[in-house]
C-alpha cells in the first residue's frame, strides 16, 4: 500500500476544495481540482474544471505554474484523462510540462480512461499512486461514477414532510409546509443537478417553474456570468399527454424534455423536445426513461413529484438517494402520504435506507438516507 506524507493529504484536500468550484457548471463532466508543489512542497499552480469543452484541471494548474511544473508534483481528484475528446488528454500535458510524480484520488471510471492515464504515466517514468482521499473525491462525483458505471444516473428523490409524514393537506394544499431555508437548499440541489424530473400531476396541481432561482443563493451578477452557471434539464413524465403550452414552465426559455408513450401534438415552444419512452399503456417504463436520461450524459437526477411517481421509483428500486425536508408542523391523517406503494404485508418487505446526515435548517429537519 502507497504510504502518504501528511503533506500529501494537505494538497489533495485543497484539490478537493477546488473541485467543488465546479459542482453547478461541469455537467455532464465530472468535478475535478488540481494542486502542482515543487520539489519543496510550495503550491506552484492549481485549478479546477469549471465547464464540459473548456480546458480540465490539470491545464489550469500547469498554465499556473509554467516553467515550474518541471520536477513537481501534481495532486489531482480524479485520475487524468488519456483521451481525446473536446480538449487533449491530460496526461500528455503532464508529461510534456515535466512533471515527475502524480498523486490522484480515484481512478477514473470512464472506460475511455480506467487507469491507462496513470499507466501512461508511469510507463514514461513518472511515479504515480492512487487512492489518498478516494472516498471524499468519489462524493464528489457520485451521479458521473454511476452512470459510467452503469450507463443509469444517481436519482435523488426530494419530499417535504409535516412532523406526522404528510405532504400536503386532503384539498392539496401544501404551500408551504417547510420554511424559506429549507427552500433555499432545494434550490442549491437543484442547480447541482443535470435535470429536475416531475410527473405530469405535480406539473398541473402546482404549475411550477422547476428551474435554479440562484438570486437565492448568494450569487452575485459578476459571479454569476464568471462561472456561466446554467440552467438543468426539466423532464417531465407524461404519460397521458396532458402537458399544454401556457403552463408556466414553458415559458422560461431553458431545456425541457417531455417524456409520453405516443408524440404530444401540441404547438410546445422551441425549446421543448419530447422522446417516446417504452410504456404499457399510459404507464412509462421508467427503467427505460433512466436508461434514456443515462444516454443524455445526465449524472444526477433531482426528483420533485408526487407520492404516485415517487412510489413508482421506489417500487421499480429507481432512487438511490431520499432527502426529506421534515416541517415541525402536524396535517393530521386526511393529509397525503409521501409515497404511493403497493401494500406491504411482511416487515422484511420495508424498503431499507442508510442514514448518511441529519441536520437543522431553519425550523425544518433535513434527513438524508441512501438505499441499501
Amino acid at each position: 500500500m502507497t504510504q502518504f506524507s501528511a503533506l500529501d493529504a494537505k494538497m489533495m484536500a485543497l484539490a478537493i476544495r477546488l473541485a467543488e468550484k465546479g459542482q453547478y457548471t461541469t455537467s455532464p463532466n465530472p468535478n475535478v481540482g488540481c494542486v502542482i508543489t515543487d520539489a519543496q512542497g510550495n503550491i506552484v499552480g492549481q485549478g479546477w474544471h469549471q465547464k464540459a469543452g473548456t480546458p480540465h484541471a490539470e491545464i489550469h494548474a500547469i498554465a499556473q505554474a509554467g516553467e515550474r511544473t518541471k520536477g513537481a508534483t501534481a495532486y489531482v481528484t480524479l485520475e487524468p484523462c488519456n483521451h481525446h475528446g473536446r480538449t487533449g488528454p491530460c496526461s500528455e500535458a503532464l508529461l510534456k510540462a515535466g512533471v515527475k510524480r502524480v498523486v490522484a484520488a480515484m481512478v477514473d471510471p470512464n472506460p475511455l480512461v480506467a487507469g491507462s492515464g496513470l499507466q501512461k504515466l508511469c510507463d514514461a517514468g513518472v511515479a504515480v499512486s492512487s487512492g489518498l482521499l478516494e472516498r471524499e473525491a468519489m462524493a464528489l462525483n457520485l451521479g458521473f461514477i454511476k452512470r459510467m458505471k452503469t450507463g443509469m444516473p444517481w436519482v435523488t428523490v426530494k419530499l417535504a414532510s409535516s412532523l406526522d409524514g404528510k405532504t400536503a393537506l386532503n384539498n392539496g394544499e401544501s404551500q408551504w409546509i417547510t420554511g424559506p431555508l429549507a427552500r433555499e437548499d432545494v434550490q442549491r440541489h437543484r442547480a447541482q443537478s443535470c435535470a429536475i424530473l416531475s410527473g405530469s400531476g405535480t406539473v398541473l396541481a402546482d404549475n411550477p417553474s422547476l428551474n435554479v432561482r440562484y438570486s437565492e443563493l448568494g450569487f452575485a451578477k459578476n459571479e454569476i456570468a464568471e462561472v456561466n452557471l446554467r440552467q438543468p434539464v426539466r423532464v417531465l413524465l407524461d404519460g397521458r399527454n396532458q402537458m399544454r403550452p401556457n403552463l408556466h414552465l414553458f415559458s422560461l426559455s431553458s431545456p425541457i424534455v417531455i417524456i409520453n408513450s405516443q408524440p404530444n401534438t401540441a404547438e410546445f415552444p422551441d425549446h421543448v423536445e419530447q422522446y417516446q419512452a417504452y410504456s404499457n399503456g399510459a404507464q412509462l417504463d421508467l427503467h427505460d426513461v433512466m436508461k434514456h436520461l443515462g444516454q443524455r450524459g445526465f449524472n444526477q437526477i433531482w426528483v420533485e413529484a408526487g407520492a404516485k411517481l415517487a412510489g413508482a421509483l421506489l417500487q421499480n428500486k429507481l432512487i438511490d438517494e431520499l432527502i426529506l425536508y421534515q416541517a415541525p408542523k402536524l396535517l393530521g391523517d386526511k393529509g397525503r402520504d409521501l409515497f404511493a406503494v403497493d401494500e406491504l404485508t411482511q416487515m422484511q418487505q420495508a424498503f431499507e435506507l442508510q442514514w448518511q446526515d441529519v441536520r437543522q435548517v431553519g425550523p425544518d429537519l433535513k434527513l438524508t438516507a441512501r438505499f441499501t
